[in-house]
């Protein structure tokens, strides 16, 4: 079956990250890809405060370092001043996915109006994915059921692992051959 593909997981929340409340994000995107993935994969997980510069800081990690194909973050998305997880994550990619970001605003739009105010992006840096998720666990399930169909298939494009789908859960787009 291969190498496990690394995925990065980040939670972003000064709170959780102070231990004020427990962290759910974390876990929720963690169990998400443990039902969605049927290929090998191994969780490479951070935890940080709302910090620009420390949030870029952990993108660039993950995916230099850690060698993670994928890297999803949860939190900090909202218009609040402190939520600048997009911001940090525009600060490392080198090419911008807004698609992403278009179809999960759609997606949440459909279950509650405030959805307008969320400001998820993704873009690639090198052979990486970088996806902004909520920070709620429902609306992280809601997302990545959207958009989880295009992950693998641009992870094949950016020369990363290839990533398994369970048809059960969720089908991956691959074009045909």
């Amino acid at each position: 079956m291969g190498e496990a593909a690394r995925i990065g997981i980040v939670t972003v929340s000064d709170r959780a990250s102070a231990g004020v409340y427990a962290d759910e994000g974390g876990p929720a995107i963690r169990d998400y890809f443990a039902r969605a993935l049927a290929s090998p994969w191994q969780a490479v997980a951070r935890l940080v405060p709302d910090d620009r510069r420390l949030i870029a800081e952990t993108l660039v990690d993950l995916a230099e370092r850690e060698g993670c194909c994928l890297i999803v973050t949860t939190g900090g998305t909202g218009p609040a001043p402190r939520d600048v997880t997009p911001e940090a994550t525009e600060d490392v990619i080198e090419k911008p996915m807004p698609g992403f970001g278009e179809l999960m605003r759609q997606v949440s739009l459909a279950k509650v109006p405030t959805a307008i105010l969320s400001r998820q992006t993704a873009g690639i840096r090198g052979r990486t994915l970088i996806v902004n998720l909520p920070g709620r666990p429902r609306a992280i399930a809601e997302c990545l059921d959207a958009v989880m169909p295009a992950i693998p298939y641009c992870i094949d494009l950016i020369a990363g692992p290839y990533l398994e789908t369970d048809p059960a859960v969720v089908t991956a787009f691959r074009p045909k051959k």
